[in-house]
C-alpha cells in the first residue's frame, strides 16, 4: 500500500455546530497534533464561513471531520472543491464512511502527523435544476441527487435521458442518480447494486416504480443524465440528503461529472471497504444491536 509522502503541517478539526461533545474532542485531537509536530490544528465550526476561506486559501492539507456519515457528506463539501482530503472520526452512530472510532483516534495521530496514510478519492457530481432555459441552481453531490413525489402520496412521472438520449419513462416515487458513494446509501435500500468506491460512474435507480422499468442502470464514466418530471401534484428533489426543493412540471435535473474529487484519508488497505460493508449490513448500528 502506498502512502502520502508529504507530511501534513497544517490542519483543521470540524464538527456539526450541535454535535455534543464534540469541541472538547477536537481540543483533544488538537493538543495531540501539537504535541506530534503539527504547525497548526484549529477547531471551528462546521458552519464558519472563515474556514471555508482558509480552505480556499490552501491554508490547510487535512480536514478532521468530527461526527458520523452526514459530518463526512458535509465535510467532502468543504473540502472537495480545494482538493483537501477529510479524516472522518465517529462521533455518530453509523459511521460508515469515517475512518477512525471515537476510541480509537490517538493510535493514528502519530500516522498522520508522519504522513503514513492514503487519500481514497471518491467520485463528485453535479447537479443543476433547469426551468426552461433558467437555470435556478448548481450544487456538489457527493452522495446523491432524488427526484421524486413531494407530500402526496402518489408517484409521479420521470423521464430519464442519457447524454442526450431518452433512458427510460419511469412511473414511480422517485428516481435516484447516485455516485459509487451514494450507492451504499439510499440507492442500495432501493435495491440498487453496490459500487466500489473508487468507480466514477453513475447510478440511476428508480424508487417504488410501479408498472415500469425496475432495474438500476449503471452509466458509462463520463455520461451525463437529466432527469425530467412530469405530474399534477407535489415534485420534489434533494442534493445528499438536504432539504427538498420543489419542482414543476417540466422541470429538469441535469447531473454530471464534477472535476473535483472528495479525498478521505485512509490508514486501512483497500479491502477495508468490503470488511466494513459486510459487517454493516450484518449488524448496523444505525438500529440497535441484535441479540
Amino acid at each position: 500500500m502506498q502512502f502520502n509522502s508529504t507530511p501534513p503541517k497544517n490542519i483543521a478539526i470540524v464538527a456539526h455546530p450541535s454535535l455534543a461533545g464534540a469541541p472538547e474532542e477536537a481540543m483533544k485531537i488538537a493538543a495531540m497534533l501539537n504535541s506530534a509536530g503539527i504547525a497548526t490544528a484549529s477547531w471551528a465550526s462546521m458552519s464558519d464561513e472563515t474556514l471555508r476561506r482558509r480552505l480556499a486559501l490552501g491554508e490547510f492539507e487535512i480536514l478532521i471531520a468530527l461526527g458520523g456519515d452526514g459530518t463526512m457528506l458535509r465535510a467532502g463539501h468543504l473540502g472537495g472543491p480545494f482538493g483537501v482530503p477529510v479524516l472522518g472520526i465517529n462521533l455518530g452512530r453509523f459511521g460508515f464512511l469515517t475512518e477512525l472510532k471515537r476510541d480509537g483516534w490517538a493510535a493514528n495521530i502519530p500516522e498522520l502527523a508522519a504522513g503514513r496514510f492514503r487519500v481514497e478519492e471518491r467520485m463528485m457530481i453535479r447537479a443543476e435544476h433547469r426551468r426552461g432555459d433558467l437555470s435556478l441552481g448548481h450544487w456538489e453531490v457527493l452522495n446523491d441527487v432524488v427526484v421524486c413525489r413531494g407530500r402526496f402520496v402518489r408517484p409521479i412521472t420521470l423521464v430519464a435521458s442519457v447524454d442526450g438520449y431518452q433512458l427510460a419513462r419511469y412511473y414511480a416515487d422517485g428516481l435516484i442518480a447516485a455516485t459509487p458513494t451514494g450507492s451504499t446509501a439510499y440507492a442500495q435500500a432501493a435495491g440498487g447494486p453496490i459500487l466500489p468506491p473508487e468507480l466514477r460512474n453513475i447510478l440511476i435507480i428508480p424508487v417504488a416504480p410501479h408498472l415500469s422499468v425496475d432495474r438500476a442502470v449503471i452509466l458509462s464514466e463520463g455520461s451525463s443524465v437529466t432527469i425530467r418530471v412530469f405530474t399534477s401534484h407535489e415534485a420534489v428533489f434533494s442534493v445528499d440528503g438536504q432539504e427538498p426543493l420543489t419542482m414543476l412540471e417540466g422541470d429538469e435535473i441535469f447531473v454530471d461529472a464534477s472535476p473535483n474529487s472528495a479525498g478521505f484519508v485512509r490508514f486501512q488497505d483497500p479491502g477495508y471497504f468490503y470488511r466494513n460493508l459486510t459487517q454493516f449490513m450484518e449488524q448496523n448500528p444505525a438500529i440497535g444491536s441484535s441479540t
